[in-house]
């Protein structure tokens, strides 16, 4: 026998009957969860991909300006052993894509990323602000 699960709700079963139906399929997807860390050279975006490889990582700058990162899971569902079945499964593979508006000291052309431990590091170096010199001699009249 499998376990039952029940849920006190505050929303009626005629309203829960109405929206968890086949015709209005519920949001399943979650985005990774994303650091961003500044020092005095650079901003750090840390994104959390667990299991992913390099080859499923995409990063790019769009027309825009703006950074693309997209995360493609190609993961294949194959039942190899015949013997087991799942009675429940819960890993979903989902892909994943946004955009991000870059500050405006960002030096896009340097924009380095890898994937390591489970973690897609983008770094985005900031642009070397130049020290004018203002020494000149001031005319007394």
């Amino acid at each position: 026998m499998l376990p039952v699960m029940f849920k006190n709700s505050w929303v009626p079963t005629v309203f829960e009957d109405f929206f968890n139906n086949d015709f209005m399929p519920r949001a399943n997807t979650t985005a990774p969860a994303v650091n961003v860390r500044e020092d005095d050279k650079a901003y750090t975006m840390e994104v959390a991909a667990p299991g992913i490889r390099k080859e499923f990582c995409r990063v790019s700058i769009n027309d825009e300006g703006n950074l693309c990162v997209a995360i493609e899971n190609k993961m294949e569902h194959k039942e190899s052993d015949k013997k087991h079945h799942y009675l429940r499964r819960e890993f979903s593979y989902t892909n994943y894509e946004q955009n991000y508006t870059l500050p405006d000291d960002v030096e896009k052309q340097n924009i380095e990323a890898k994937v390591e431990n489970g973690i897609l590091t983008i770094t985005l170096p900031k642009m070397q602000k130049e020290e004018h010199k203002v020494s000149r001699s001031i005319e007394i009249l």
